[in-house]
């Protein structure tokens, strides 16, 4: 292994992940907060799908929505995780070269689904506010597996391009990624060949889905904003502003990280790289943790039926 940064090959059958270069020694202590975040996502998002299968009157859009989320955090997590603690904890830093494409698609399009997801639930909420007498048969559940199923769709069909220009190009300088998981620019940025195809398309992905997704969240927010402060008394403005506490802290939770992500990847030539790597990776996987603990902790039919489980189990 000690050759593979200096070897010249073409497609090389694996790459070496370094994990967070520069703290290497670190690496087990490194570990501890990234395997409780993943604890956290498995318990927390399986606990959020049991209860909405087993509560009858749960069995609603919103949550209907929850799930996906649920179900597109564990596959995001899972993606990531188990091959970086593999890092940390084993020093498993091989991984072949269409696991790490595969990996890196993975990655790219639940992250999107995540984003397209935000969007459905702020309509849901958009609908459930604005046009409340007509909630029932907009948002019908044959309408919501179509929602579900064109986000999914989507995302697929946008980030399919990028490991598919990512296997053609060829890499004749080395298989060493400096990160603890196959990142799509790092993963291109190897290679022997003009990439601005593959960095402009990234590009393009990013603004018109995730910032597409941001925009529409934000114009379904200021109709709903409005139609609250249209109505008659300060508790039910309090009371239907509640509704939506949950997925707007949710919403935070996922673009916030997004802005730092940008702003210290402009700050990249001053920062230590492994400041930023670290950094990057807590972002990514910071709104997968969140979500369950702040729709478990503040959607109040969620928590009283968590509550109930626990009291039922003489907990």
């Amino acid at each position: 292994m000690a050759h593979s940064n200096t070897t010249h090959f073409t497609n090389p059958s694996t790459f070496i992940l370094l994990g967070i270069p520069g703290l290497e020694e670190a690496h087990g202590w490194i570990s501890i907060p990234f395997c409780t975040m993943y604890i956290i996502v498995i318990l927390g998002n399986f606990t959020i799908l049991f209860i909405v299968k087993k509560e009858q009157s749960l069995h609603e859009p919103m949550y209907y929505f929850l799930c996906m989320l649920a179900i597109s955090d564990l596959i995001l997590t899972t993606s990531v995780l188990p091959k970086m603690l593999s890092i940390f904890w084993f020093n498993a830093r091989e991984i072949d070269f269409s696991a790490c494409l595969t990996q890196m698609f993975f990655i790219n399009s639940f992250y999107l689904v995540g984003s397209g997801i935000f969007v459905a639930m702020a309509f849901d909420r958009y609908v459930a506010i604005c046009h409340p007498l007509r909630h029932s048969t907009i948002l019908t559940s044959p309408v919501v597996a179509k929602i579900g199923l064109a986000v999914l769709l989507r995302s697929g069909l946008l980030e399919l391009p990028l490991p598919l220009l990512a296997r053609q190009w060829p890499y004749c300088r080395t298989n060493i990624i400096p990160q603890p998981y196959c990142l799509h620019i790092a993963v291109v940025s190897l290679a022997c060949a003009d990439i601005r195809v593959s960095s402009y398309y990234a590009l393009a992905v990013t603004l018109c889905g995730i910032g597409l997704d941001a925009l529409l969240i934000t114009v379904s927010y200021i109709h709903v904003v409005r139609a609250i402060f249209k109505l008659p008394t300060k508790d039910a403005r309090l009371k239907t502003f509640g509704t939506c506490s949950s997925h707007l802290c949710a919403i935070l939770a996922f673009y916030i990280p997004n802005l730092f992500i940008i702003l210290i990847a402009r700050l990249g030539q001053i920062l230590p790289l492994h400041f930023h790597i670290l950094f990057a990776n807590l972002c990514l996987l910071m709104p997968p943790t969140l979500n369950p603990i702040i729709y478990g902790v503040r959607t109040k039919r969620i928590r009283a039926r968590l509550f109930s489980l626990f009291t039922q189990k003489g907990i």
